[in-house]
């Protein structure tokens, strides 16, 4: 675990404003907390202050971006099997 005395580098707080945004994208966030979140994201000068700006989030968005995923590549494998059946059917 990173000390949260340690100051944060433009890196670090660009990385928190990206997940803010997976978290805004996913409805977890409205747009005004959002706003707020990346003006205190941007000012943070500790990864502490870091910490407190996703606190309240899960720790990774990821996970359900690829469950996103999974549902259309789905959705596009029964279009395409459906497209296949009416070309076979209209032979």
């Amino acid at each position: 675990m990173t000390d949260p005395t340690l100051r944060a580098s433009d890196a670090e707080r660009y990385r928190v404003v990206a997940m803010l945004e997976k978290h805004a994208a996913a409805g977890r966030l409205t747009l005004d907390e959002f706003t707020e979140r990346v003006d205190r994201a941007l000012a943070c000068r500790t990864h502490g202050d870091l910490t407190a700006v996703t606190a309240d989030l899960p720790a990774s968005p990821r996970e359900e971006d690829n469950r996103h995923l999974l549902w259309a590549f789905l959705a596009a494998a029964v279009v395409l099997v459906v497209f296949s059946v009416v070309l076979g059917l209209a032979r």
